[in-house]
């Protein structure tokens, strides 16, 4: 089976509910009205990572007169930030304690950035409660959520199980679910707004130069040089940040098969008449109808105090119900009707929503739209530099958990690259970064990992685990 490069982003895509309240000093922005020629540093993606990788770099005195342009190929946060399901949610028992220490720091460094600048971005601090619904699933995160105790017990004392039916549903939950888990530090947030609040800030103070509507086609490099064409035009750079994600494989052909894109689909729908907010976000592991692989999820918006404060219920997931193929694709301007019917519908049944459900067979959808991940081979995102590429740097590959992950990987990527213009060994670095927990060691780009990672099952075998 071919392994799923990317195509360039869409020149239109679905209409993400995230979009409908546009950061208007943002549409269409092109700092300079030319594309300039040269310039220091070039990022390419204007997303969770592209925007703090301006962010940190820029907040580092070692940047100070450096020209940073910013390039994307749409609107500015139009691609996965913009179209994600509006979680910072730490998985603790997923993947190791270093990981889980490290996205409990990055929901920390993003609360604390909201606080400090009061973004008006809904952020609502919450448990996360992640439901199982086969026995197989349950008794495996009780494995993991046994294992994290043993090995991180203060991490550990962040997660609950619970398996009582009546406790269950105070936590909204049908109680036909096998059990469920509970993480503290989650939060839940309108995602585009608070990027374009970072964007926009470092525009205006004069310090990133940002070209919308400008896609990347193609990258050529020589000598100590790369050159980013564009349909407006050429621009060289001694050093390319890719913030790409689930696009990086068409301007990067060698990670085809390790970072592949893969559709989602979301919807924005309207509560029950009279019901109150969900205390909890929601994660929904092999619901009712769909594979044991799948993964349902939902936040709810606020009912008070904000813009248009209907409540609604921000529901994706439905993969193993589409007519479409969703792995290796990266369109998305199509929207998949079946998929659409199960989230209008599911909620009614994996949880106890309350006011009048009474008859109601599904719910009304505001908005539905699609968006582009980047699931990686090894389910762990690519922080680093590209490997035989000097001076050309990726950021991404979050399958589908990117927003406790991409503030602090953006930082780091910051860090790499001021670095090294300093000098600086590339191997010392990293090794100083995973010392100070500033980034998990499995997030690095090594010739050693992309060797392993091509010993694991293809992604999109991982994905559907009928494909042979």
């Amino acid at each position: 089976m071919k392994h799923g490069r990317s195509s360039l982003p869409t020149p239109t895509s679905t209409n993400s509910f995230w979009h409908t309240e546009p950061n208007e000093f943002l549409l269409g922005h092109q700092t300079t009205a030319e594309l300039p020629e040269e310039a220091d540093i070039v990022i390419v993606g204007s997303g969770i990572s592209g925007a703090n990788a301006a962010r940190y770099l820029i907040e580092d005195g070692r940047a100070d007169g450096l020209k940073i342009v910013m390039l994307e190929a749409r609107e500015a946060c139009w691609g996965a930030t913009g179209r994600n399901g509006g979680h910072c949610q730490p998985l603790l028992f997923d993947r190791g304690p270093d990981v889980a220490d490290f996205e409990l720091q990055n929901v920390s460094a993003v609360k604390s950035y909201i606080e400090k600048h009061s973004v008006p971005c809904e952020w609502r601090s919450v448990t996360g409660c992640r439901s199982f619904w086969t026995a197989e699933t349950m008794e495996a995160a009780e494995k993991e959520v046994a294992r994290l105790h043993s090995a991180a017990p203060e991490i550990g004392k962040l997660v609950t199980i619970v398996k009582d039916k009546e406790e269950m549903e105070k936590h909204r939950v049908n109680p036909a679910a096998k059990g469920i888990t509970l993480s503290q530090n989650a939060a839940s947030l309108w995602p585009y707004k608070l990027v374009t609040f970072i964007l926009e800030q470092l525009v205006k103070e004069g310090k990133l130069n940002l070209q919308t509507k400008t896609p990347v086609t193609e990258i050529t490099s020589s000598d100590n040089s790369h050159t980013i064409h564009t349909p407006r035009g050429k621009i060289t750079s001694p050093t390319v940040i890719l913030a790409t994600n689930g696009y990086t494989s068409a301007l990067l052909p060698q990670f085809a098969d390790l970072i592949v894109p893969v559709r989602a689909q979301m919807s924005a729908l309207i509560p029950p008449a009279n019901s109150t907010i969900l205390p909890d976000s929601h994660g929904m592991v092999g619901a009712p109808g769909q594979p044991f692989w799948n993964d349902d999820y939902l936040i709810q918006r606020p009912y008070s105090d904000v813009p248009n404060p209907a409540g609604h219920l921000m529901f994706g997931g439905g993969r193993g119900d589409g007519a479409y193929p969703t792995v290796c694709v990266s369109d998305d301007s199509v929207l998949d009707e079946k998929i659409a019917a199960y989230l209008r519908r599911a909620l009614l049944t994996v949880l106890k929503l309350d006011g009048s459900t009474q008859g109601l067979e599904e719910l009304k959808a505001a908005k539905e739209w699609t968006g582009i991940m980047g699931y990686s081979r090894d389910d762990h995102p690519w922080v680093g530099k590209v490997p035989g590429k000097e001076g050309l740097w990726l950021c991404g590959g979050y399958t589908g958990h990117g927003m406790p992950n991409g503030t602090l990987c953006g930082r780091a990527i910051a860090k790499l690259v001021l670095g090294n213009r300093e000098g600086k060994e590339l191997d010392e670095m990293q090794a100083e970064m995973v010392g100070k927990a500033e980034l998990p060691a499995s997030y690095l780009i090594t010739e050693e990992r992309i060797e392993k990672a091509r010993l694991f099952p293809i992604v999109e075998r991982q994905n559907d685990p009928v494909i042979v």
